[in-house]
């Protein structure tokens, strides 16, 4: 035996009896490693044993029909690798335990030299090892899934032991200079069995699964009773159910799990969340917190402090206990380095109790930081939930003017970025509650070990803080400007979504993206300068332990406290720690900046003006004869103002009643109905109304969804009813015509229905409802003459007979049938009475019925030239194609068709990536700022800052003595050497955070770029198909993580990976043994990452598609809010909210949950190898280690467990917000549409000159597998003449003209203008020489000139002309800014028949040799329409006019008349030609109009 082991034995012994048994005993003795498995042995053994005669019990109980039910239908078993490799390893390790025995007389000094234990050992491990063997081949017979926890513990158990036995053999034979013999090389197999065990028992699954199970019998065997109750337990919540040890080790999310890694997961497998976390009782908690609060002195923070106080308690006691359990390690240091100084000494348990209080520490505060976080993060959840729930709220009763203040694009943003910002800060609260406890121990354990040089520490410490104060002024305004620009672009983003059509067939879209292009680069700015104080920041924060440590040691020199090994270390451990709060400070103060800006702007839109509750005052029906009654009523939409918009209004409507309202255009007629509505502000007077209301808005609002529920509108089904309804609203041939009838699905806006099939279902709706009172505002403008007939006969007098109904219309026609008419101008009620008393008074009521004589006279006139001739006439044209009765069904956008294939579906579901995230991602996001360059720049900064730390500690741990009493000379070199690493690796920190920044900004704004210009080449169909909230997710939520969190998350991947590297090359280097344990334990974290992605990545990707229907339903909600509060349907709407969010909270919840079980496994593995660690050091005989440098190791190694973890969950981290890249990167790559110009083909500058439009065998078609929806139209449209086209609804009216505008492209065939061929230019050239008033009328935020000039093309002479001309002239100069008044979004500050004459200002602007009108006058007088159908005739008549009307004398004076039917032309010619033939489809038009007209005027 050498001299220094007879060394320890002697020091060791002092009797016989302790000669022979005290090596065993002794800590750093080879038998140390036999008693310790002998007694592992002996538990594992006891188990089984006590395993056995419980199922020897059970056995004998166990019914015999059980047994005879198995053997009946025996089922085959198929054997995987897993459950082979569990059996391969333990004979392997069976052998290795038989071949021990016999090799005791080669053992080396290495291993145990006493017979006694080692055969003990050995023979009991053989017995364990048989025993083993027996429950693997008991596994399937008893067809186990996973692996018996007690041989999962064993295997685990023996890894431990055969870790520990090698770690055993490399120490002696080191020490001892010898070389590996039989026995090590067969503990080196050991290890290797044991190993492939410990993955086993993590993974614990067998393999062994049921091969080709009988379909027959496997229902008899296994029956599942009530099927839809297991469907709904895989719903329920796991986390409310959970115990506390599954609480403690999120454990409950391990079902979870296990069906994430058998299949992506879908949102119906994510469970629920717990009630308490539910959108209801978050909503109904913080409505009680508001209350107590008091809307007199409403404040937001008050009622979020009451909301949150109690969870957020319990957060902070975690956080503190958290805090304080951090600063355990540093304390103990400085003993661990005296131990290990004094190590001859001491005994070796006052190390292991050292040992112990760091393991103690560290698992505290593992365990309470995870618990703090997830609770932090739960928090947020409630938080949220109950936000959105509220803004919601208030959406539904904000008054005009406050829409008209916050647009849609802004309240979008305040739910998704600012809310998102304000549950950010519930996480970083904690952190006030940290900041004194950390800095108190921090000044504690400085003042122990440095005395009075502590404080210098503190003032130093101070400084920094303080220092904080201006960064977070400057940082908090640059916040404040970002979220306004953000909102400047988002608001104009969703003007243009909206309003996409318009822009594409105006050729106006280009403008709009330099408009938008302008808006992202203020926004830009603004970022650059936030990320740049960002980088200043992260410079000072993480030179902060540095200049800290400079100045304490400093002082320590100047005070003349003496600087040892122990207390440097113990120092520097702590500045590391201190680093924490410091380092979080500035985050800390950007989030507060943050969640300031967003609360304030979250409680402006909370405390913004309501519509007035007692505005109508409600009388139960057995009170009053009267349903509607105003006395003396003045009203304005501005409640400052002096001049009200409606005045001296008296109505009194008797029940039943039917009420015509009518006048000019901008004469107060919506308004009025807005009045009985309670929607208008009342400035005197009384509104009682007695009854339920129903309402059909002028522009038709229809919700996604199918067709069945927008009638229906929350009422039961009624199947008589319904199909009465459906009836009158003329809506049965519409449904005949879809696949699946009324389940068809609209899409967005009713993207995919015609003006007229919308106008019919919101009537339906308001029939179906059932109410007292009807509100119909002009519903009869956007249905054509025959339709509207039948509607005002079935609908009006029909099923609404008995029922009060107050009804606007600019049609003469249908004003006869009223009980009282009132008519309006320059908002007053000017004549009241019935049709014929009207005519009588020749008061301005003549005007209106003048213009509709004149208009049927001319129609009559047509019609009596055509009778004359009709007798020479010979039946050879027109032919009639096809009855007109039964025209295929065809949509404004023609998408009916292709989604009656889809099973009514337009709309589908989000499409979202699945698996891993491909890493052309990654590559693409590293390469698109300057090819990438960038990256290893910022690698090498990061890498030189890890090396240069090292460096300087290293530098202070071995210049500076051991020993107190040493007197070392030249401690200011020491300082300065010091001072110049660390002032060096804190500007490699601050080229890091500056490259950084660069690259990630400029990666973020191609990204943008690319997306931006993707969507808005897009063709229509993609516009149809998806809705907005889709897309403004992606330019608001996914663009805000690509700005200003996407580079430092990929970063931080790289840069903890530096740092985890860092700290085990110090520690490696101090006790190499360490990589024994850590490559096994590294491997195991690996896998754990491995199994945790796939789960967490579908979680976010879920977390991130479910965020976009809660905007969605937002933003219709607000478009419809008049219509929701006139049905009363707001608790409906709140309800449908609420599951929303939980939709979403579901997937986010279990994504954060996921990561607190990855990180606390984590954190338990890194708790593990530093323990490991320490016993190593504490166990190595004294002189091996300098216990300066380690000490050095202790140092880094305290923080292994938060960089390990730091490590993975970065990674993790990173991936979940990669989804942000992939998702906007999935915009960028759109099918595009035509190119804009084409260089080689460009039309001359003149073109067209003539108009001559020519369709030659066009068709048209979605889809390759859908049939055609224009089929072989070959007719010519004669330049400069006027061009009628007619058809019923669907006929394909709008498609013909979207093929002119290339919206839609010829399947086959093609159309020429001027005979150039429209497909061979590009689209930019075709679409601004044409013109368009579309159906709807559009009109963008801004001022009257932008709106008829966006491009600036024109004088202000010319645009006053053009007001003048389309009747708009007076108007505008009555208006204080004249050209320069102010259009809010969506023009909702004009009548809608006033934008549709700003729409024919903006051709007569145009001046093209082309014009397209689309029912273009259907929302406008009978007088106005006469007045604008002569100024188009005078404007145009040199070109190209082609029209659909739904009225008849618009078309009656065209030169040529079109009828189309199912696609195909059914007649076309000269309207007089076409009359001569009575059974044509044009006759009986002009036949039903005069019956109706001649009828209605008597």
């Amino acid at each position: 035996m050498p001299a220094k082991t007879m060394l320890i034995y002697d020091v060791m012994s002092g009797s016989k009896y302790n000669e022979i048994w005290q090596p065993w005993l002794q800590p750093g003795s080879p038998c140390i490693w036999e008693i310790a498995s002998i007694i592992l042995q002996l538990g594992f053994l006891a188990v089984l044993f006590f395993g056995f005669v419980k199922r020897l019990i059970e056995s004998w109980s166990i019914d015999e029909t059980k047994v005879k039910t198995r053997d009946m239908y025996p089922t085959t078993i198929q054997i995987g690798l897993r459950y082979k490799l569990s059996l391969a390893c333990s004979v392997l390790l069976l052998v290795t335990h038989i071949m021990i025995p016999l090799t005791l007389k080669t053992r080396s000094e290495a291993h145990c030299k006493l017979d006694i234990p080692i055969l003990s050992s050995e023979i009991m491990q053989i017995v364990s090892w048989i025993m083993n063997l027996i429950a693997l081949y008991m596994i399937p017979k008893n067809k186990n899934v996973n692996f018996p926890w007690i041989l999962r513990t064993w295997w685990l158990c023996t890894f431990l032991l055969t870790t520990s036995r090698l770690t055993l053999d490399v120490k002696f034979l080191v020490s001892l200079h010898d070389h590996p013999r039989l026995p090590e090389y067969i503990d080196f197999f050991a290890l290797l069995g044991s190993t492939l065990l410990l993955f086993l028992a993590i993974n614990g699954k067998t393999s062994v699964t049921p091969a080709n199970p009988n379909p027959i019998t496997e229902p008899f065997l296994e029956t599942n009773p009530n099927p839809k109750h297991s469907f709904e337990s895989k719903r329920e919540c796991p986390y409310g159910k959970a115990s506390i040890f599954q609480l403690i080790t999120f454990s409950w999310m391990n079902p979870l799990f296990v069906a994430g890694n058998l299949k992506p997961l879908d949102q119906d497998e994510v469970p629920d969340v717990d009630p308490i976390d539910s959108g209801r009782v978050t909503s109904e908690s913080f409505d009680e917190c508001m209350k107590q609060v008091g809307p007199e002195n409403l404040s937001i923070y008050k009622a979020i402090y009451l909301f949150t106080r109690r969870k957020m308690a319990i957060n902070a006691l975690f956080a503190i206990i958290s805090a304080a359990a951090s600063y355990v390690g540093p304390y103990l240091i400085s003993d661990l380095v005296n131990f290990l100084n004094e190590k001859k000494t001491s005994s070796l348990t006052d190390g292991y109790l050292i040992a112990f209080g760091f393991l103690l520490a560290k698992v505290v505060e593992t365990l309470t930081q995870r618990q703090w976080i997830f609770g932090a993060r739960q928090l947020g959840l409630r938080l949220r939930a109950a936000l959105i729930s509220h803004i919601y709220k208030k959406g539904l009763v904000l008054s005009s003017r406050s829409c008209q203040t916050h647009t849609s694009g802004e309240i979008i943003n305040l739910m998704s970025v600012d809310i998102q910002r304000i549950t950010d800060f519930m996480w970083y609260i904690n952190t006030f509650f940290m900041l004194p406890i950390q800095i108190t121990l921090a000044m504690i354990i400085l003042h122990i070990n440095l005395g009075t040089g502590a404080f210098v520490g503190l003032a130093a410490t101070m400084i920094l803080m303080s220092g904080n104060i201006p960064l977070t002024r400057a940082q908090k305004w640059y916040q404040t400007k970002i979220m306004e620009s953000k909102d400047a672009r988002m608001k104009s983003t969703s003007e243009v979504l909206r309003n996409i059509k318009t822009l594409k067939l105006q050729a106006w879209d280009t403008h709009y993206l330099h408009k938008l292009e302008r808006f992202r680069k203020v926004e830009y700015d603004w970022i650059w300068k936030s990320l740049k104080l960002n980088a200043v920041g992260a410079f000072v924060f993480w030179g902060a332990p540095t200049f800290i440590s400079v100045l304490t040691f400093g002082g320590c020199v100047l005070m003349g406290i003496p600087l040892t090994a122990g207390r440097v270390l113990s120092a520097l451990a702590t500045f590391r720690m201190l680093q924490d709060p410091i380092f979080n400070l500035p985050d800390l103060l950007n989030v507060i900046a943050q969640g300031k800006v967003s609360g304030d702007r979250v409680a402006s839109y909370l405390q913004e003006e309501e519509i007035q509750s007692d505005t109508v005052e409600f009388v139960p029906r057995n009170l009053t004869k009267f349903d509607v009654k105003i006395e003396n009523g003045r009203f304005s939409w501005d409640p400052d103002s002096t001049t009200p918009n409606l005045d001296r209004i008296d109505i009194k409507v008797k029940r039943g009643m039917k009420v015509a309202i009518c006048g000019t255009v901008g004469s107060g007629k919506s308004s009025l109905l807005s009045c009985v509505l309670g929607e208008m502000p009342k400035l005197s007077g009384t509104v009682k109304t007695s009854g339920s209301k129903a309402y059909v808005s002028q522009s038709a609002w229809i919700l996604t969804g199918n067709i069945r529920e927008n009638i229906l509108f929350g009422n039961a089904y009624d199947k008589t009813r319904y199909d009465k309804t459906i009836k009158a609203c003329a809506l049965s041939k519409d449904f005949e015509l879809f696949a699946t009838g009324d389940l068809t699905e609209i899409g967005e806006r009713g993207i995919n229905m015609s003006g007229g099939q919308k106008q019919r279902i919101q009537i339906a709706r308001a029939v179906y409802d059932d109410a007292d009172i009807y509100l119909l505002d002009d519903p009869f403008s956007a249905v054509d003459a025959h339709t509207g007939t039948e509607l005002f006969q079935k609908c009006l007098l029909g099923m609404l007979k008995e029922k009060t109904v107050l009804y606007v219309t600019h049609q003469v026609e249908f004003l006869p049938a009223a009980d009282l008419i009132l008519v309006m101008q320059n908002g007053r009620i000017i004549q009241s009475g019935t049709f014929k008393e009207l005519l009588k008074q020749n008061i301005g009521f003549e005007v209106l019925v003048g213009a509709h004589n004149q208009a049927l006279e001319s129609v009559q006139a047509v019609e009596s030239s055509s009778r004359e001739t009709e007798q020479t006439q010979v039946d050879e044209e027109p032919i009639l194609i096809a009855e007109l009765g039964q025209t295929k069904q065809d949509s404004e956008h023609n998408l009916c068709v292709e989604i009656s294939k889809k099973d009514g579906q337009l709309v589908h579901e989000e499409e979202r990536e699945k698996g891993s995230i491909g890493k052309e991602i990654y590559w693409s996001y590293l390469t698109l700022a300057k090819g990438g360059v960038l990256v290893p720049i910022i690698l090498l900064a990061q890498s030189s800052f890890q090396i240069l730390q090292i460096a300087s500690n290293y530098w202070m741990a071995w210049a500076c003595p051991t020993d107190s009493t040493e007197i070392v000379t030249g401690m200011g070199f020491i300082l300065l050497v010091y001072t110049l690493l660390a002032v060096g690796s804190a500007f490699c920190i601050l080229v890091r955070a500056s490259l950084v920044a660069i690259a990630g900004l400029l990666t973020s704004e191609t990204l943008f770029n690319n997306m931006l210009h993707s969507i808005f080449r897009a063709p229509m169909s993609f516009f149809d198909s998806t809705p907005t909230g889709r897309i403004l997710n992606r330019a608001s939520t996914d663009q805000s993580v690509l700005d200003l969190e996407m580079a430092n998350r990929i970063g931080w991947c790289a840069f903890s990976t530096i740092q985890l590297l860092g700290t085990m090359a110090v520690m490696s280097q101090v006790a190499w043994e360490v990589f024994a344990i850590l490559i096994p334990v590294t491997a195991v974290c690996v896998w754990y990452q491995r199994y945790y992605i796939p789960t967490a990545r579908e979680l976010a990707r879920l977390a991130g598609i479910e965020r976009a229907p809660i905007l969605h339903h937002f933003a219709e909600s607000l478009t419809g809010a008049a219509t929701i509060r006139a049905f009363q349907q707001q608790d409906r709407f709140i309800e449908k909210n609420l599951c929303l969010i939980d939709n979403h909270s579901r997937p986010w919840f279990h994504n954060v949950a996921a990561i607190e079980w990855l990180c606390f496994r984590l954190n338990q593995l890194s708790n593990f190898v530093f323990a490991f660690s320490l016993v190593l050091l504490v166990t190595l005989p004294d002189g091996i280690i300098d216990p300066s440098i380690a000490g050095l190791a202790v140092t880094y190694g305290i923080n292994l467990n938060v960089q390990q973890a730091a490590v993975i969950w970065n990674i993790c981290n990173a991936e979940n917000k990669m989804i942000s890249v992939e998702r906007v990167l999935q915009y960028s790559k759109l099918t595009s549409e035509a190119p804009l110009v084409i260089e080689d083909s460009r039309p001359s500058n003149e073109w067209p000159e003539n108009g001559t439009i020519s369709f030659t065998n066009l068709q048209i078609r979605y889809a390759d597998h859908l049939p055609s929806v224009l089929k072989n139209i070959t007719c010519t449209f004669p330049g400069k003449k006027k061009v009628g086209v007619v058809g019923r609804t669907g006929s394909g009216k709008s498609t013909l003209i979207q093929a002119i505008f290339r919206v839609v492209e010829p399947t086959e065939g093609f159309i020429t203008i001027d005979g150039v061929d429209i497909c061979k230019i590009g689209l930019h050239d075709l679409r601004s020489r044409l013109s368009i008033i579309p159906q709807d009328p559009t009109m963008f935020e801004g001022t009257v000139r932008g709106n008829l000039d966006p491009l600036n093309k024109f004088s202000d002479a010319d645009i006053w002309e053009a007001l003048e001309k389309c009747q708009l002239g007076d108007i505008v100069r009555g208006k204080d800014q004249k050209l320069e008044y102010p259009v809010v979004e969506g023009g909702e500050n004009w009548s809608v028949g006033q934008r549709q004459l700003f729409c024919l200002g903006r051709a007569l602007l145009k001046k093209s040799s082309i014009l397209v009108l689309d029912e273009a006058t259907a929302s406008i007088d009978s007088a106005t329409d006469g007045i604008l159908q002569k100024i188009i005739t005078q404007e145009f008549k040199d070109r190209t006019i082609v029209t659909i009307a739904h009225r008849i004398h618009t078309v009656i004076d065209s030169d040529l008349v079109l009828v189309l039917s199912d696609g195909q032309v059914a007649e076309y010619d000269s309207p007089a030609r076409l009359l001569e033939r009575e059974n044509s489809f044009f006759s009986r038009l002009i036949k039903e109009y005069s019956m109706r007209s001649n009828f209605d005027t008597k």
